[in-house]
């Protein structure tokens, strides 16, 4: 790609981006595929509202008409739920663990570089067909790889965190697997929640 060819493509994104700051088109899921894995939207860090993992052989993943997360601070500790689609069924998977006092959308700039090992600090469920299960995890890492702060007209329009994670846990009693886990999430005051005592 020729450098007049990558302006060309750098302008129409921040002009689609300025002109997505009024009709909501910054909370929609855009899916581009992983070079390796063309099924996963690739590991971004642009706020594109989405993550995918491979759930044994299938995939859980983000789709356009679910809120693809939600972020609940209570207790001293912080509920990271992604929603999303298996096996065409709506399914939630959520992470829970310590962590300092989070009061705000902002204080969230604490989970740069955030890495959570699920088998020490981490409560992992699934809740699908109305039934929620919490896993018995055997190994498994939430990585929170970067804290970003999306500028629209000079305000604070969303923060965007990207990272990880991989789990093995028993359901069940029986061995699974969940890999190749990958978000990149655009999160406002409408997806996050605070309750401090």
């Amino acid at each position: 790609m020729n450098m007049k060819n990558l302006i060309f493509i750098l302008t129409i994104f921040s002009l689609s981006l300025f002109s997505c700051s009024k009709d909501g088109t910054l909370d929609r899921t855009i899916f581009i595929p992983d070079e390796e894995n063309p099924e996963l939207p690739a590991y971004t860090e642009w706020g594109y509202n989405s993550f995918g993992a491979f759930y044994e052989r299938d995939l859980i993943i983000s789709t356009n008409n679910l809120v693809p997360c939600k972020i609940v601070y209570k207790e001293a500790n912080l509920e990271f739920s992604l929603t999303g689609r298996y096996n065409r069924e709506k399914v939630t998977l959520t992470f829970s663990f310590p962590i300092s006092e989070i009061k705000t959308i902002d204080d969230l700039s604490a989970l740069h570089n955030f890495k959570i090992d699920l088998t020490q600090n981490g409560i992992v469920t699934l809740e699908e067909n109305n039934s929620q299960t919490t896993f018995d995890i055997l190994n498994g890492q939430l990585h929170f790889k970067r804290f970003q702060m999306l500028r629209v007209d000079e305000k604070v329009n969303r923060i965007i965190l990207s990272g990880t994670f991989e789990l093995r846990f028993l359901k069940n009693g029986r061995p699974e697997t969940i890999s190749d886990g990958r978000f990149d999430l655009g999160i406002t005051d409408r997806d996050f929640y605070s309750f401090n005592e």
